[in-house]
């Protein structure tokens, strides 16, 4: 039972009979018989299907639920019997929005030296693909955004507030100064992160806070591709303060405050919000609850 949930768990992910097979490590006939041996089972059609998936009948998004709780308890059960018999071992995923992929070191690191029989698997990705990998059991945890958007049925722990600064070169127009506006910020040619991402929405309301509509010359969901172009001393960005820390500005680029209108966004670790967790999971939260401490100055809530 548990390999076919694993099934419509990759069909729900990839929404392609073909790739889902893929990922399974099965041909798409064995999928399709798979499928077709759960919705004997339970006695109901899962799939709607047509020469391609088409998407879940009312029944199956019901039983895609309880899939994710039993495939989810199951791996667990694995993991935890696993880590009685060798101690703690394995592979943890986390995905991250871009702006938050410089703390993750602070939390891997520590995790390591307690735990050297477990690897891991960064990714980046927007906040609401976040929340979806979660959902769809592809990574372990994420670090997003806590307060800005929805977040939906997941357990989160605060990390540390989100501060921004703008990177420009010392010979820009602002370039020499202490601090700075959103307003001045906002009439200066900027190359920000792409609309998908919550930074940039967030950046874009403060703008409009300011009384200026944002309007940048550059997008790029890449913070690389955005240093690399205010590098050349044409162009400006707005990135977090532990951005700019971890690029080791040097001049003649700067990283200057800008003067806040708004409560910093919060930014944590966010996990399913599953019991019993994951081995895993709680070693994760463990060194996170270590981490929020130490950044905001007090114990996160239970």
């Amino acid at each position: 039972m548990i390999d076919k949930l694993e099934m419509l768990l990759a069909l729900a992910r990839e929404q392609h009979f073909g790739r889902a097979a893929e990922a399974c490590g099965v041909t798409q006939p064995t999928l399709s018989a798979g499928l077709k041996q759960l919705e004997e089972t339970l006695g109901v059609l899962l799939v709607n299907r047509q020469s391609r998936f088409i998407g879940f009948t009312p029944e199956g998004q019901r039983v895609l639920d309880w899939a994710r709780r039993i495939v989810a308890d199951a791996r667990a059960m694995r993991q935890e019997i696993r880590a009685l018999k060798k101690g703690l071992a394995g592979h943890l995923r986390i995905a991250a929005i871009p702006t938050a992929l410089p703390i993750i070191a602070a939390l891997t690191t520590p995790f390591r030296a307690h735990h050297p029989e477990v690897d891991f698997t960064i990714v980046s990705r927007n906040s609401l693909e976040v929340l979806a990998m979660l959902e769809n059991l592809e990574t372990d945890a994420g670090i997003t955004y806590l307060d800005n958007e929805p977040l939906g049925r997941v357990r989160a722990i605060p990390l540390y507030h989100e501060r921004y600064r703008l990177i420009t070169a010392a010979a820009s127009p602002l370039g020499d100064r202490s601090e700075v506006t959103w307003d001045e910020v906002g009439r200066i040619p900027l190359c920000l992160l792409t609309p998908d991402m919550q930074n940039r929405r967030i950046i874009d309301r403060r703008l409009r806070d300011a009384g200026v509509e944002p309007r940048p010359t550059l997008q790029s969901n890449s913070m690389v591709v955005l240093f690399s172009h205010v590098r050349t001393g044409d162009w400006s960005s707005v990135m977090p303060a532990q951005v700019a820390d971890t690029l080791g500005l040097t001049d003649p680029i700067r990283a200057i405050p800008i003067k806040e209108i708004a409560a910093a966004p919060l930014v944590g670790l966010v996990y399913p919000q599953r019991e019993p967790m994951s081995p895993l999971t709680t070693a994760l939260v463990t060194e996170a609850k270590q981490l929020s401490q130490a950044m905001l100055g007090a114990p996160p809530p239970d």
